[in-house]
């Protein structure tokens, strides 16, 4: 099994900066990619930004240019820092990883339980 830990979440006013970490633990074969989602209030979860083990990074455009994602391989550890925050980008933000615990074993999704990011007007 593995155990996604998040931390970094909270109140910020708008124009304020987070920083999410979240650390992956368990039996971890590897790790490919490693990324966050952010789920609002009546919304469907969506993908924030995503990094492979090789650093290739992808971003929803809505976080394009204010959020950086970066990975430190060595502590299977992904980071989120988020720029210039607006109300909008108000949710519950998710650590998900896609893990193998063996030497070809099945590619699983593992998913952290979450932190609430609120970004005051």
């Amino acid at each position: 099994q593995v155990q996604l830990v998040e931390s970094g979440g909270g109140l910020v006013q708008a124009g304020g900066s987070l920083r999410l970490s979240c650390a992956a633990s368990g039996s971890i074969f590897s790790i490919n990619p490693m990324g966050w989602y952010r789920q609002a209030p009546g919304k469907q979860r969506e993908l924030v930004a995503d990094i492979t083990s090789g650093g290739s990074t992808n971003y929803a455009d809505s976080v394009k240019g204010r959020f950086t994602i970066s990975r430190d391989n060595a502590k299977n550890t992904v980071y989120l820092q988020m720029n210039s925050l607006k109300p909008e980008d108000t949710a519950v933000y998710y650590c998900a990883a896609d893990a193998r615990t063996r030497v070809a074993g099945p590619r699983m999704r593992y998913w952290g339980q979450g932190t609430q990011v609120t970004v005051s007007s």
